[in-house]
């Protein structure tokens, strides 16, 4: 730690602060010009470039006394990082904007950013700039560029007679929620998964690779998410529960809180699996399983049924 352990942003003051934190984030070979100037320059390689933008507020996103700065960080950045894996991409670069009251603990900053470092190097993507700024609770905007090999994956491209599949942990996050709004931290894996989400990664490019139709980033819930590819696709989706997996933690939280433990999977977000329609099922790569049907109509059902259960996250 280059500051005394006590001393807070307003003590350490925003450049000797910027230094530390610039120097926490390793450059990449298409890095021409990193943080230091007005601006970032990289170089492109032939293909897409594809880009997003993400806001974690304090109080809304994540809660200091759920989740340690270094926990944030690794949330900011994957959440980030898994937009663009929906694309079917690969993300190369990001620039991070963080407000911050003045009083803040600069171990805080410097932790937040060892996360997001740490998250960003599980797929070869670095840090090239940002902006410091002071605010009344922390909050913080992640700009991420990637790039796609081939054509991007969007929602709108599912197709009647196509399969959904479904891939990467899903219901963890809200079964860590569940535990820790009510003042547990076991099962420690489900809370693990809430304060540190594991997007699969290289599950978006296979699946571009593998022909997919549709792909979406699930970070709002299983069924809020499907709908909007419905939606944009122009189809109906129907999910097929028992195909759904019901991991251990999660039916034994379900057991403790008398909850069904599908709905957890249903309407749980923030695991940033992915959700994706393939032409058949002879097409889905592995890591990758079949969880429903697309067909003809509009909106998503489960089991061929209307859902009376929570969907997902609404923002307003």
């Amino acid at each position: 730690m280059p500051f005394p352990p006590e001393a807070t942003l307003a003590d350490v003051g925003e450049f000797a602060l910027v230094a530390e934190l610039t120097a926490l984030f390793e450059q990449g070979d298409h890095v021409l010009v990193g943080p230091g100037d007005d601006a970032a320059v990289l170089r492109v390689k032939q293909g897409h470039v594809v880009v997003s933008t993400d806001l974690l507020v304090e109080g809304q996103h994540f809660r200091n006394d759920w989740a340690e700065a270094v926990d944030v960080g690794h949330r900011a950045a994957a959440q980030n990082l898994s937009d663009i894996n929906a694309m079917g991409g690969r993300a190369h670069s990001l620039t991070i904007g963080l407000g911050a009251p003045a009083d803040l603990p600069a171990r805080w900053a410097l932790s937040f950013a060892a996360g997001f470092a740490a998250e960003c190097a599980k797929v070869g993507a670095s840090v090239v700039g940002g902006d410091l700024t002071r605010c009344d609770q922390v909050v913080v905007a992640v700009t991420v560029l990637g790039a796609c090999k081939l054509t991007p994956v969007r929602r709108g491209g599912a197709r009647p007679g196509d399969v959904l599949a479904l891939a990467g942990r899903q219901g963890w996050s809200a079964g860590g929620l569940a535990v820790l709004t009510r003042g547990f931290r076991s099962p420690r894996a489900l809370v693990e998964a809430y304060r540190r989400p594991e997007p699969p990664y290289d599950a978006g490019p296979a699946a571009a690779e593998a022909g997919a139709t549709a792909m979406i980033d699930v970070s709002d819930g299983l069924l809020a998410d499907a709908g909007h590819l419905a939606e944009a696709s122009g189809v109906a989706l129907d999910v097929l529960s028992d195909s759904l997996e019901i991991p251990e933690p999660l039916q034994a939280v379900a057991q403790a809180t008398g909850a069904d433990p599908v709905r957890y999977v249903l309407g749980g977000g923030e695991d940033h699996s992915l959700l994706a329609t393939f032409p058949d099922a002879d097409r889905v790569p592995d890591g990758w399983t079949v969880i429903g049907a697309v067909s003809e109509g509009e909106g998503v059902t489960v089991d061929g049924a209307a859902y009376d259960g929570d969907a997902g996250w609404t923002h307003f």
